[in-house]
């Protein structure tokens, strides 16, 4: 899933060359490393994403040899994850037959790859083998009310089955969470069949199940094109977690795989911790920088020098058209600075 605009970095992150075409770790591009991830697993040529109409351009040239263009899937709009999960797996199944669907966010982070692929290989197998919805959970270190939690019973099982999905706690809750031993952070990441899942679709979403028949129905003719960019756009809004993870527990129809593979969904410049090693006072230098003084910080240069004295805790950040500079506090918001020079109309540098 590679649709995002990946707001709370910007300015890094633009709307045609948002996070998951940007590099973080200054290795590859995210959705690169995301699909060298999932390689390990599926096999090269195997591999789908599915992105907003304006970044499938950019899409094509950064994963070219990676992936195979005519699997780089067109939304016409965003429509959250419901619908693009639900189209994809009609793409499958009207194009390729069933089989086994691993999805995964194009722009987290993962640390620790080999255990990473062992559990997605677990997943898929008892995916295979039980007709089930298999979510990716993350053990939690840390009381965090960043993070939906995810419920689950008790078995010597590494596959455990779900009670309940949470809603991102408030600390208490959250260290109550972390203390009963039973919960795992919700990573995004899911794996089943495209056959269940859109049985799924049918069973408790049946207005977005017809969209996407429709939608399959033109599929392998010359009307594809059209029919997509039609119906999509109309299509309801809805994640897929509200639509289908959450009344599927219910009926104990999802299981999860707690794991530990250094996952982090690297989901504000704050973040940027994560990525790169900090300096003796905490802070991360990246690019054409100079601290004094200065303490827990991100400073980050494109081309200027960018230098910081006697401040703490601050996220610095210099492109060739934007400086922005807030409290790490605070980094979640900014996504507020888009929305705001959205209403401005200085839509060129967004």
């Amino acid at each position: 899933m590679a649709g995002g605009a990946g707001t709370r970095f910007w300015p890094l992150s633009r709307q045609k060359i948002p996070k998951q075409l940007l590099n973080l770790t200054g290795k590859d591009l995210m959705i690169n490393e995301a699909v060298d991830r999932l390689i390990n697993v599926a096999g090269k040529g195997n591999v789908f994403i599915v992105t907003n109409v304006t970044q499938v351009p950019p899409m094509i040239e950064a994963t070219r040899g990676r992936v195979l263009p005519e699997h780089i899937l067109s939304e016409p709009a965003a429509r959250n994850t419901a619908a693009c999960i639900g189209y994809a797996a009609m793409e499958i199944i009207k194009k390729h037959g069933d089989g086994v669907m691993v999805i995964t966010p194009s722009d987290h982070y993962i640390k620790n790859i080999p255990a990473f692929t062992r559990i997605l290989n677990l997943a898929v197998k008892t995916a295979a083998e039980t007709d089930k919805l298999i979510t990716i959970g993350i053990t939690p270190t840390v009381p965090s009310t960043g993070f939906g939690y995810i419920k689950f019973g008790s078995g010597e099982s590494e596959v455990k089955p779900v009670l309940a999905f949470k809603e991102k706690p408030d600390e208490e809750t959250a260290k109550t969470y972390i203390d009963s031993g039973v919960y795992a952070w919700n990573s995004g990441m899911f794996v089943w069949k495209a056959s269940v899942i859109l049985a799924k679709f049918k069973e408790l979403i049946p207005d977005i199940y017809e969209d996407l028949e429709k939608m399959g129905s033109a599929m392998n003719t010359d009307a594809e094109k059209e029919t997509i960019e039609t119906i999509y756009p109309n299509i309801r809004k809805i994640s897929v977690d509200y639509a289908i993870m959450e009344p599927s527990s219910f009926k104990g129809d999802v299981l999860v795989i707690p794991g530990e593979f250094g996952w982090d969904d690297v989901g504000s410049l704050d973040m940027m911790e994560v990525l790169h090693q900090t300096d003796e006072n905490g802070n991360v230098q990246i690019g054409d920088t100079l601290a004094i003084d200065t303490s827990n910080t991100v400073l980050y240069s494109s081309k200027k020098i960018v230098t910081a004295v006697g401040v703490d805790n601050l996220v610095i950040v210099e492109t060739s058209d934007a400086i922005m500079v807030c409290r790490k506090d605070k980094a979640q918001d900014v996504k507020k600075i888009v929305d705001a020079l959205n209403i401005a109309e200085k839509r060129e540098i967004l």
